[in-house]
């Protein structure tokens, strides 16, 4: 064969990884950040800001909303808001990420950790209520219970609710994950007293970083809002009376945020949709089990997670090693906060005295891509190296 005629065979191009869970853009979002631009509003406020925290509150129904940097930033201002400070406790579900728990310890408070309830994943009411029986034989009640809305599903509120409203003690509920979802007749977010939402890259929809608190309480959702403008006093010098935040969420994420909120079933039906699709490709593996969903209400299923009934550890981070060497992100469900380093001087209760749910879960638990742009051939591929990894 002459050099003329030859036949120049490339080398094999690399195989697209698949992310556990990427941004999906439409086609509203453009529009309104022209609109910030073309108006020249690319600061902290504006009207997108404004008509972004009027559609998210009528999309809840909550009776305000405050957009801001972050959940976190949400979640800090929510607690401060609820008068958490150094001499008080906070509990908090133990499964989640260290988000729901780092501003208890900005206000300088003390978390005491609450494990899941194996029926939802979420903050366990059986826990919730031996804590709160020994927390008052003690004569130190929690300030606020932070109850965390798992992988985009509500805790069994009828429970925890009874059971606040008993002590006397405010819900703060941490919704970061699961915007859209609902709990009876209710939107996941608007069952605590406060309620705080994250639109971080990795959720269903964002606004490229941010979050929003939400409130039928307008006056909480007013403090909120002075506090995350600096705490500047409304005089015409630049006048402050206590320590402000900068919290806002700029007029152009905010933006995005509006072109998102209407595309929001959408999402949340692809993500159901991704669920529903690995769990009957992979029905024929008994060993996996996925979280259920409760029957009170509708989970986002912003990711899909499951858990592996046999192997343990040592079988899950294989399989997890192995979708990793194939071009998969896949991860292990959130380490409990009780077993963190940072937090691990701190109280923790178990579900039953000796059986912690949230150990068990982390233990056998994983997280798969979940996209809602997530394409069937796509999730063909991870089921295909799914088979191969757990294969006898």
């Amino acid at each position: 064969m002459t050099a003329a005629t030859a036949t120049i065979i490339a080398p094999d191009a690399p195989v697209e990884r698949i992310a556990l869970s990427v941004p999906d853009i439409g086609e509203h979002e453009q529009r309104f950040v022209d609109e910030a631009f073309a108006g020249n509003w690319i600061g902290p406020l504006g009207p997108n800001l404004d008509a972004f925290e009027r559609e998210l509150a009528a999309r809840v129904g909550a009776g305000k909303a405050l957009a801001v940097s972050s959940g976190t930033a949400g979640l800090h201002l929510a607690l401060r808001c609820l008068g958490v400070g150094s001499e008080d406790r906070v509990f908090c579900s133990s499964l989640t990420f260290a988000a729901s728990v780092n501003p208890i310890r900005y206000l300088g408070a003390e978390p005491v950790f609450v494990d899941s309830d194996p029926d939802t994943w979420c903050m366990s009411p059986r826990a919730l209520e031996r804590a709160l029986q020994a927390a008052q034989r003690k004569g130190r009640l929690p300030k606020v219970v932070l109850v965390v809305n798992l992988y985009g599903q509500s805790a069994d509120f009828r429970a925890i609710e009874s059971l606040c409203g008993s002590y006397g003690v405010p819900i703060v509920e941490d919704a970061a994950e699961s915007l859209g979802a609902t709990f009876e007749a209710r939107a996941s977010g608007t069952i605590g007293r406060i309620g705080v939402y994250s639109f971080n890259g990795n959720k269903i929809i964002t606004t490229g970083g941010g979050g929003a608190i939400v409130s039928d309480d307008v006056a909480l959702v007013d403090r909120a809002r002075h506090l995350a403008t600096q705490a500047r006093e409304a005089r015409p010098e630049y006048h402050h009376l206590e320590v402000g935040y900068n919290y806002r969420m700029s007029n152009v994420q905010a933006g995005i945020g509006r072109g998102q909120l209407r595309v929001l079933d959408a999402r949340i039906a692809a993500r159901r949709g991704v669920f529903d699709r690995y769990r009957k490709l992979l029905a024929h593996i008994p060993e996996i089990t996925w979280m259920p969903e409760a029957p009170f209400g509708q989970s986002s299923r912003w990711l899909s997670v499951a858990t592996l009934t046999s192997g343990g550890a040592a079988t899950r981070d294989a399989l997890l090693a192995s979708l990793d060497g194939a071009g998969i992100e896949a991860r292990h469900v959130w380490k409990p906060m009780h077993r963190q380093p940072v937090f691990e001087a701190y109280d923790y209760i178990p579900h039953e005295v000796g059986f912690s749910v949230s150990d068990r879960l982390y233990g056998t638990g994983f997280c798969l891509p979940s996209s809602s742009s997530l394409t069937e051939a796509q999730q063909h591929r991870v089921v295909h190296a799914i088979d191969a990894a757990l294969a006898p």
